[in-house]
């Protein structure tokens, strides 16, 4: 058992992913150190979303269960191991450094929270406080609204898999899942290219982002 479960974690582990990911830590890391050095640097996010669209269709691929139930308790199970402990232990631990060193940590601890409930994204677009601001600057919970784009995407993404029939393997399950995501893509697209006068809205909301995450779902189909 424990040699069958080494094998299925070679399998399912890529050297070649972990070097995109590599190469777009260093981006975002170099953009915000220096943006007139590489001033493209943020695209780095970007690439995360298609990566994660990647991975978690090779995940679901490997997931045999039929039956609905069992398929999204285990769905969701991972994703909540996966995510929640990194988050919540850094939750805690920022925002009692934050609470000891601003007098007025109210912005950046409601982002905290909703950070929590994989909707921060909203909260930033609602209060107005764009990436590129000076306030976003002193918000260490900015960075957490990829992670609720992610969670928002997530919550659609299992029932698409399971009731175009890609996970059961049938027949046209492949075609069907692919026709959705291929729909709503350019919706999405559509949305985020129309979307430049406000650019918050297509920055942060999953609207303008459901593609992106979509691609790297149709790179591994």
């Amino acid at each position: 058992m424990v040699n069958a479960n080494k094998i299925i974690q070679n399998i399912q582990y890529r050297p070649d992913i972990d070097g995109l990911r590599g190469f777009a830590i260093l981006g975002v890391l170099a953009f915000h150190f220096n943006q007139n050095l590489f001033p493209n640097g943020y695209l780095g996010v970007d690439i995360f979303f298609v990566i994660s669209g990647f991975v978690i269709t090779l995940s679901i691929n490997k997931n045999h269960k039929k039956n609905f139930k069992s398929f999204i308790s285990h769905y969701y199970e991972k994703r909540i191991k996966r995510l929640l402990p990194a988050l919540i232990f850094y939750v805690l631990i920022t925002s009692l450094l934050i609470c000891l060193l601003d007098p007025l940590p109210i912005h950046q601890l409601r982002t905290a929270i909703t950070s929590l409930f994989g909707i921060s994204n909203i909260y930033l677009y609602k209060s107005s406080s764009g990436y590129f601001t000076s306030s976003g600057e002193f918000n260490p919970f900015l960075q957490t609204w990829s992670l609720s784009v992610e969670e928002q995407f997530y919550l659609i993404f299992p029932f698409l898999c399971f009731f175009s029939g890609f996970v059961k393997k049938e027949k046209y399950g492949q075609k069907l899942f692919s026709f959705f995501l291929i729909i709503f893509s350019i919706i999405s697209f559509v949305w985020f290219i129309t979307s430049f006068t406000n650019n918050e809205n297509s920055y942060f909301l999953i609207n303008g982002r459901f593609w992106e995450i979509s691609l790297g779902v149709l790179s591994y189909i």
